[in-house]
């Protein structure tokens, strides 16, 4: 702990505190951190399966990836269009609680 201490130039006792959950690291913490220890914000901030693709479609997404830009594009923009509509879904849904809601209260 002492020796990450020094390498990012914070008190020890804020690693001991991060390490524990008592203490929060601002941004900056967190950039020298991920540099020191040469991992990604991402590695050091989420789970390892906290980002990124669920397993049944990582098969998918990794064959995009040799996509050719047009095809690249057109999944990118089906991709889009689906996130949009399943953000609609969840809006009528929460709209229709929150009626359903109130008339319960009336």
């Amino acid at each position: 702990q002492q020796q990450l201490a020094d390498a990012v130039e914070l008190h020890v006792n804020q690693i001991k505190n991060y390490e524990s959950g008592s203490g929060q690291p601002t941004l900056s913490s967190l950039v020298k951190l991920a540099k020191t220890l040469h991992i990604s914000l991402d590695d050091l901030v989420f789970e390892g399966d906290e980002r990124g693709p669920d397993e049944q479609l990582k098969l998918q997404f990794e064959a995009i990836r040799d996509f050719d830009e047009e095809d690249k594009a057109l999944a990118k923009g089906l991709l889009e269009g689906l996130i949009l509509r399943h953000a609609a879904k969840q809006s009528m849904l929460r709209q229709a609680a929150s009626q359903r809601e109130l008339a319960s209260q009336s």
